[in-house]
């Protein structure tokens, strides 16, 4: 009889009609943009799909570094490049009001005597 786990990663294949080949570009600073262009299982460009663009950065919070990612609608590199500052901002704009969401959840939950509350340890 054979392991499941080692039947599912036997099963695991590369899908050959969604390859990208990965482009970063980075300024050293703040900002670096990934590009991937869309190949086809031979290495060869594969024009019938878009370039897709995405930004990343890290940004120092009180909690310490804060990765943040954000896609980029652009067509070109100079698109993406221009779009950073604005992605970047709806990023952490997203952020903030999930974490804002999570805290009315938490602030609105029922405790019932006698339930452990989250995060803490019993001994």
């Amino acid at each position: 009889m054979s392991d499941p786990e080692q039947v599912s990663l036997r099963e695991i294949a590369v899908d050959r009609n969604n390859l990208y080949r990965e482009e970063i570009y980075t300024d050293l600073k703040v900002a670096t943009i990934r590009c991937m262009i869309p190949i086809q299982s031979d290495g060869s460009p594969d024009p019938s799909r878009p370039v897709l663009y995405s930004g990343q950065t890290t940004l120092m919070s009180q909690a310490g570094p804060l990765p943040v990612q954000c896609p980029l609608d652009a067509q070109t590199l100079e698109e993406a490049i221009d779009q950073f500052p604005d992605g970047v901002a709806a990023a952490v704009d997203r952020m903030v009001e999930e974490a804002r969401e999570l805290q009315r959840q938490e602030a609105s939950r029922i405790v019932v005597p006698g339930q452990s509350m989250p995060g803490k340890i019993h001994l």
